[in-house]
């Protein structure tokens, strides 16, 4: 464990040195006198824990042994588990742009914001096209999402639910940026730092 520990410091400072500087909006690069935390804890002002009621984390990002089947797998996300019917709420400010309901994944928002990408499965609700467009429906929990709809960061926007491949109820959350994933776990702790669930 210890002879990996370089690598996944070096990947989270990384990281967190690449949000920064696009959170802030950086065209160009100048040198500048600044107090980093001040700067790591601005950076993230605009985002949002994605789950009320937090339970804890059952699937970390990378590969992994299936629930399923048992079969190795690259888990491109963070599983995040809490009560059935939980609200899940919007990451960062963004446009939804898919809305599924047909794979593994269950019903699914797939959220633009920049040049990040975050994507929320295994929700309530359904997923309907019709003549004025295609939404997502919940109606137990009043919720219903049009594809292209804006949504602010920490909004209500869907609830856990367990459609798709699931063995229980969660969020499996992932993250991109670019078209390349990214560890959650590194995005929460750079927001939260010893405290990734968010709560006070």
């Amino acid at each position: 464990m210890l002879k990996y520990l370089p690598v996944k410091f070096l990947r989270f400072l990384a990281i967190s040195c690449l949000v920064t500087l696009i959170s802030l909006g950086f065209d160009r690069l100048h040198p500048v006198k600044a107090n980093p935390t001040l700067i790591a804890q601005n950076a993230w002002a605009g985002a949002s824990f994605p789950v009320e009621n937090f339970q804890t984390y059952t699937s970390g990002f990378g590969y992994r042994f299936s629930p399923m089947d048992g079969s190795q797998q690259f888990h491109a996300g963070l599983d995040i588990a809490a009560p059935l019917g939980s609200y899940i709420r919007n990451w960062w400010t963004g446009r939804i742009v898919e809305l599924s309901d047909h794979t593994g994944c269950g019903t699914m928002i797939k959220m633009q914001s920049g040049q990040w990408t975050h994507i929320y499965c295994h929700l309530m609700g359904s997923v309907q096209s019709d003549s004025r467009g295609t939404f997502l429906i919940d109606r137990s929990g009043g919720i219903v999402l049009t594809l292209g709809q804006d949504i602010p960061a920490g909004a209500r926007m869907a609830r856990v639910g367990m459609t798709g491949r699931t063995t229980g109820p969660h969020l499996h959350w992932g993250l991109m940026y670019g078209n390349q994933y990214v560890d959650p776990a590194l995005v929460l702790n750079a927001m939260y730092g010893s405290n990734p669930s968010g709560n006070s």
